[in-house]
């Protein structure tokens, strides 16, 4: 199967294209609903000391938010379908627009819900989740409001900021990926897109992904000017916002946002900063498997091992199923529907966006978009996807609000679903094939781990230095490149200057990193957890897999810390932290001993 003939979502389910009249009729039902709440917040006096919150009143914009959520999320899902596949779709683009504009409102009209909510201390909101099912069914959601509405601005000015942000830092972000998905470079003579550079750190050949990479980096430094441009906005403008909403520090929001708080992320960075020399062993070890004194950015990805494996789509499919169906029957099920119902954009093309996501379709399905390589990373890659697409189908049952996740939690299912896939090829696999399962493996955790904690590093810093200026292309190459070594040490020699604009996460939420590692860690701990339940009978394991799935369907209902007591861990405690790192650490000296 070439990369060409690989599956494409299926978009015809919800409309039958983007000129379809179904979906020009959503389109204008769905403005005419977000009028609707707006008149009835209005009529309900829903606003910062406005009307007493009353069950009533509560209930009645509980219902019709979650109403015009869950319109708007397919209809934003369908057009995302061509937009996040070709970027110069102008249909697509243009449809996007409008359904950005048309749902412009309600940003100020959750940011009227929260000041009205705010206004209640702890006695009252457990008075109003006594006397309301609605409300007390959205009882998390409300302390979220209250804990948010301290850290509100002025309802004016509210309203204002989420009006400014499609022109602001959500038409920056816009600008980013437009550009980077259509951004190309010259590669011995050939033109290809800059995500099929990127795909050849993979190829076997040091000399192939050296000339990529320069392909890469050259390419990137055409852009600089408009990438800088596009950070300095978005970063600008989060920081503006961050300041005048009373945070004192620009990771105060972020905190908010994932659902933790300052402990369990110091600890969670405490335990990551230590296990730094330890991944630096791997990297070591790699140049050593690689015959080369020091790694280079383009050997990170390089392939060591050999796997007699040929991990193509196909045959990457069918083993995600196996294994998912050996961890559970459900898990394998759900994993051979998606497949059936072509809910993946496999391949890669001119156009579509770089890297893999999951997002929500309709009812318990998703789509998930995905550039396929045949490599066993990519089959993990497809495995993570398909874990959120699972903790989806955990969550359907619930209307929007009450599925609303931090980041932090929305990794969980991913990373389980990614290492039943790495730990089964590692268990059925020796000699070279075992090197090339453990690469793979320690491949994905030193990008969730070192990798994230250098992004975490840079952006706290641009966040610091944009407070006081603009910054211009070469500062942020350095402040890049500070991060990098602060975090591969000299374990890594040549750099990657650029990947502030390669990676779109900077220009989305504000420390859209570091939940990663989070997800790393914690789905670790629980995975080890089932392996223990394994150990104990079928009772054990079956018990272990339904608290899975029942934490799956609360991550919007509770916090983190909250959920992972019901397993026994607890978040501020380090203890946790280095025991999730240990396993890592083994699979570090298991690599050493194979490579030595």
């Amino acid at each position: 199967m070439t990369l060409t003939d690989l599956p494409r979502w299926r978009t015809t389910d919800l409309y039958a294209g983007l000129d379809d009249p179904a979906l020009t009729t959503a389109l204008n039902a769905l403005s005419s609903d977000v009028e609707a709440i707006g008149t009835l917040f209005d009529a309900l006096d829903i606003r910062k000391d406005g009307a007493v919150v009353t069950p009533d009143r509560l209930d009645a914009a509980l219902d019709a938010l979650n109403g015009v959520y869950s319109t708007g999320a397919r209809i934003r899902a369908y057009i995302s379908a061509f937009v996040s596949t070709d970027s110069r779709n102008a249909t697509a683009q243009g449809l996007m627009s409008t359904f950005t504009t048309t749902t412009l409102p309600l940003g100020p009209l959750r940011s009227r819900l929260t000041a009205w909510i705010g206004d209640l201390d702890g006695e009252a909101l457990d008075a109003l989740t006594g006397a309301s099912d609605t409300a007390r069914e959205h009882a998390r959601l409300l302390r979220r409001s209250a804990e948010y509405a301290r850290h509100q601005m002025t309802p004016a000015e509210e309203d204002l900021a989420a009006r400014l942000r499609p022109s602001g830092a959500g038409g920056w972000a816009k600008l980013h990926g437009n550009v980077s998905s259509v951004l190309t470079g010259t590669f011995r003579g050939q033109t290809l897109p800059v995500t099929a550079l990127r795909a050849l750190a993979t190829d076997p050949d040091e000399t192939v992904r050296h000339d990529a990479f320069e392909a890469e980096i050259a390419a990137w430094k055409t852009t600089e000017v408009v990438m800088a441009a596009c950070l300095n906005g978005v970063k600008g403008e989060e920081g503006t916002l961050a300041a005048r909403r009373g945070f004192t520090d620009p990771v105060g929001p972020s905190l908010l946002s994932h659902g933790i708080d300052a402990q369990t992320l110091a600890a969670m960075q405490g335990a990551v900063v230590r296990s730094l020399p330890d991944f630096r062993r791997y990297f070591a070890a790699k140049a050593r498997a690689l015959g080369k004194p020091a790694l280079d950015w383009w050997d990170l990805f390089a392939p060591v091992g050999r796997s007699d494996t040929h991990w193509f789509y196909d045959a990457g499919t069918r083993f995600v199923e196996e294994q998912f169906r050996a961890y559970s029957v459900t898990l394998g099920d759900f994993a051979a529907r998606a497949f059936r119902e072509d809910w993946i954009d496999a391949g890669p093309r001119d156009g579509k966006r770089s890297g893999a996501f999951c997002m929500r379709w309709d009812g318990d399905r998703s789509r998930i978009l995905m550039n396929h390589d045949p490599s066993l990373d990519s089959v993990s890659t497809l495995a993570h996807e398909l874990g959120h697409a699972y903790h989806n189908v955990q969550l359907a049952h619930l209307p929007p609000m009450r599925r609303e996740t931090p980041m932090t939690l929305a990794e969980t299912a991913s990373i389980f679903c990614e290492t039943i896939i790495q730990n089964a090829a590692l268990e059925r696999s020796s000699g070279d094939e075992r090197l090339y399962a453990l690469e793979t493996q320690l491949l994905g955790h030193a990008q969730v781990v070192v990798d994230i904690h250098s992004r975490f590093l840079f952006e706290r810093a641009v966040y610091e230095k944009r407070a006081e200026r603009d910054l211009n292309p070469q500062e942020f190459v350095e402040l890049m490149t500070w991060a990098q070594r602060e975090t591969y040490g000299d374990a890594v020699g040549t750099l990657h200057p650029y990947m502030w604009a390669v990676k779109g996460h900077y220009y989305g939420l504000p420390f859209y990193n570091y939940p990663y590692t989070f997800g790393l860690l914690f789905g670790l701990g629980l995975y080890a957890q089932f392996q223990a339940a394994r150990q104990q009978g079928e009772a054990a394991v079956q018990d272990f897999q339904r608290r899975y799935d029942d934490l799956l369907a609360s991550t919007g209902q509770a916090t983190p810390l909250e959920l992972a007591a019901t397993f026994g861990i607890d978040l501020h405690a380090p203890d946790f932290w280095e025991g999730s790192l240990d396993v890592i650490r083994g699979q570090i000296a298991a690599y050493e001993a194979l490579t030595a």
